[in-house]
C-alpha cells in the first residue's frame, strides 16, 4: 500500500505566497510522475503543474511564472510554491503521485485566497 500526505493549504491574502507538499510512504519500488492538480466546486479538476523523474516539469498557463514544482526524492515528496496568489487560485489542491506504476491521488488540501 502507498500513501500520499498533503500539508500547506491554508488561507492567503491576494499576493501571498503558500508553499504544498505531498509525501509518499508504504511500498514504493519506484516513483515516475508527481503533480498537482486542483478543483473548484462543479467544475473538473484540472493540472496545475508536473514534474517527471527527469526533472522535467509542465505548467498550466493560468500559473506560469508564479508556480513552482519540485521533488526530494530521498524524501519520496513533491512541493509547489505557489507566489503572487490570486483569488482565482482557490481551490482543493490534490497531489497525483506515480508509484510503482500505477496512480496515487492524496486527499486534497484547500487553498483559499481571499481578503
Amino acid at each position: 500500500q502507498v500513501q500520499l500526505v498533503e500539508s500547506g493549504g491554508g488561507l492567503v491574502q491576494p499576493g501571498g505566497s503558500l508553499r504544498l507538499s505531498c509525501a509518499a510512504s508504504g511500498s514504493i519500488f519506484s516513483i515516475y510522475g508527481m503533480g498537482w492538480h486542483r478543483q473548484t466546486p462543479g467544475k473538473q479538476r484540472d493540472m496545475a503543474a508536473i514534474i517527471d523523474s527527469g526533472g522535467h516539469t509542465v505548467y498550466a498557463d493560468s500559473v506560469k511564472g508564479r508556480f513552482t514544482i519540485s521533488r526530494d526524492n530521498a524524501k519520496n515528496t513533491v512541493y509547489l510554491q505557489m507566489n503572487s496568489l490570486k483569488p482565482e487560485d482557490t481551490a482543493v489542491y490534490y497531489c497525483r503521485v506515480v508509484v510503482n506504476g500505477r496512480d496515487y491521488w492524496g486527499q486534497g488540501t484547500q487553498v483559499t485566497v481571499s481578503s
